[in-house]
Parts: structure tokens; sequence; C-alpha cells
């Protein structure tokens, strides 16, 4: 079964790109100096948060939903690097998740790793055939107050 996805991008001068669902909007800018100002991330940056974006939402489905581990919040430094000559495509991806909680298990973070690059993550689904993603944690412990117990 197959589903739909519709954008519509329309060029706004310079090298400013505005992208619309009907619903939400997002500008997406290239400078075309390194001292340039944008009004947005660059198509690559839009990109790589994509990524991090979806594998947030997954890690967290399958930690919370899933396997009921006492998570309070989620953080993913994405890094990437890209190559210089064009095409200047990402030649590798870092995610670097920074799960936090009171007792979370490290088997179970990693199980949850695990399920958003092999299923549940179709942005790192696409990317890993072709860049090398490369996705480690670290657990933040945090105590529940007392007041909220």
């Amino acid at each position: 079964m197959t589903s739909e996805l519709h954008l519509l991008a329309t060029h706004q001068g310079g090298m400013r790109v505005q992208v619309d669902d009907g619903v939400h909007q997002v500008m997406m800018d290239y400078p075309m100096r390194q001292d340039e100002a944008t009004v947005g991330l660059t198509p690559l940056q839009m990109l790589l948060a994509s990524l991090a974006a979806c594998s947030a939402n997954s890690v967290m489905a399958v930690l919370q939903r899933r396997l009921n581990q006492p998570v309070t919040g989620l953080e993913i430094e994405a890094h990437a690097q890209r190559r210089q000559e064009h095409p200047t495509v990402l030649t590798e991806i870092t995610l670097e998740f920074l799960v936090r909680g009171a007792g979370v298990d490290p088997a179970a973070v990693s199980l949850a790793l695990k399920s958003s690059e092999e299923q549940l993550c179709p942005v790192w689904n696409m990317l890993k055939g072709t860049t090398p993603i490369h996705a480690s944690f670290r657990l933040a412990e945090e105590r529940i107050p007392a007041s909220a117990q």
C-alpha cells in the first residue's frame, strides 16, 4: 500500500524557497557566501533535521509505549560530513542520543535504536543505503521529585 505526500515549493528570490503542505510552511535558504545571513535551514540541514526528528519520535515511541521505560526527555545531536565537491552530498552522519530518566535500561535504548534504524524511521531507512549513519547514546539519570510521585 502506498500513500501520496504533496508539498508546494515556491522560489522566493535569491536562494530562498518556501515549502508549504497546505497547513505548515518552512523557509529554506542557501547562502552563496560564508558570511551571508540566511532566513532558514539549508536543504541539507533540513535533511539532517528530518533524520533527527524521525529517529527521536521512533525511539521515544519504542521506549515509552512498547518497553515502558521511564524516559523524561530525549535530545539528539546530529552531525554530518559534507563533500566539498559537487554534488555536496552528506558522506557520513553521526547521531548522539541523550536519554533522560530515572532507571532507563541501556538494553532497552539499544533495542529502540535498532528498531528505529531497521523498521520505524523512514528517513533513516532511506539514507542508510548510501550514507553511513552511526548512532550512540548516553543516559542522564534524572530523579523524579518526591512531590511528583
